[in-house]
């Protein structure tokens, strides 16, 4: 739990400081290169990743035994949802690297080699960390879920110029976690980021975006997400008390609607920077689920 919320604060303290920096009057993006400005972004980055992967070593790794360092196949895992949540940590950590460079007025290219990798950078070592623990190990599907969202993010760059697919989270309380609230969280801070069952990731793509002669708001976006129900523990095998646990493990698929906060237009500095923030989390919407469950299910609002 504690590495989790280490790197979630991580994720939140340079979003918050980055955004807020692009919005005050005297922090607009230069047009050229700020030399003062670009090294305050690399120091506040080395900054806050060192720290935070030195209270990792320290408050976390340091409880459990060393090792050499040793890779593990974990991928049949909480089907996928926690490869998932490296893609989007990922992404977003890429997203706002390269935003606070461009405000630094840095290259379009050294934006993305520099900028956009560092979500990428970051939790590849912390995935180096795991390779040292006798208790984990090296990754490599969570390594590749690290290299697709950094991609996701790039690869838009390269190819539109702007984000026309974001990767988006929404979350919602389910019973499961008081049945095992020492795996699954206990509350719902705790929860937020351990119960996968109460977790959907999103693909939200712009329509006007693809359809620039459309009347479609530029701000309406359709969202496809994935989520899943009935898992208690990362495999089918849970054993409690000699006896095995039945879980029954359900993919669940999602088409709904969603709003591109960025793309509401707004003079207030101030809304921007609450919607920058806020972006990264799918708008509530009625919501059409697929699964091997029900079939199909009708949520008159999905959170």
């Amino acid at each position: 739990m504690l590495k989790k919320q280490l790197i979630f604060l991580f994720v939140f303290v340079y979003s918050v400081n980055a955004i807020a920096q692009q919005q005050i009057n005297f922090f607009k993006k230069s047009d050229t290169l700020n030399h003062k400005r670009r090294n305050a972004v690399v120091i506040t980055e080395v900054a806050l990743g060192g720290l935070t992967l030195l209270a990792l070593n320290q408050l976390w790794y340091a409880d459990y035994e060393r090792s050499k360092f040793h890779t593990i196949n974990d991928n049949s895992e909480w089907l996928q949802m926690d490869k998932l949540g490296h893609t989007f940590s990922s992404y977003q950590l890429g997203k706002i690297g390269a935003q606070t460079l461009r405000w630094s007025g840095v290259s379009e290219k050294s934006q993305l080699l520099y900028g956009a990798t560092l979500g990428f950078s970051f939790l590849t070592a912390v995935e180096i960390l795991d390779g040292f623990s006798q208790e984990w190990g090296f990754s490599w599907g969570d390594f590749g879920a690290n290299v697709a969202g950094t991609g996701l993010y790039v690869g838009q760059e390269l190819l539109w110029k702007e984000q026309r697919v974001t990767m988006k989270y929404s979350f919602h309380r389910t019973q499961y976690a008081a049945q095992r609230p020492e795996k699954l969280g206990n509350g719902f801070s705790e929860e937020f980021l351990k119960d996968y069952n109460g977790q959907t990731y999103w693909l939200s793509a712009n329509i006007h975006s693809f359809f620039k002669d459309s009347k479609v708001p530029k701000w309406l976006n359709v969202a496809f997400g994935y989520g899943v129900d009935g898992l208690l523990s990362g495999n089918e095998g849970l054993i409690v008390n000699n006896a095995l646990i039945k879980q029954n493990r359900v993919r669940q698929f999602y088409l709904s609607l969603d709003v591109d906060l960025t793309k509401i237009r707004t003079n207030s500095n101030v809304l921007k920077s609450i919607f920058s923030v806020f972006n990264t989390i799918k708008v509530p919407f009625p919501t059409v689920e697929f699964n091997g469950k029900n079939g199909i299910k009708l949520h008159a609002i999905y959170f």
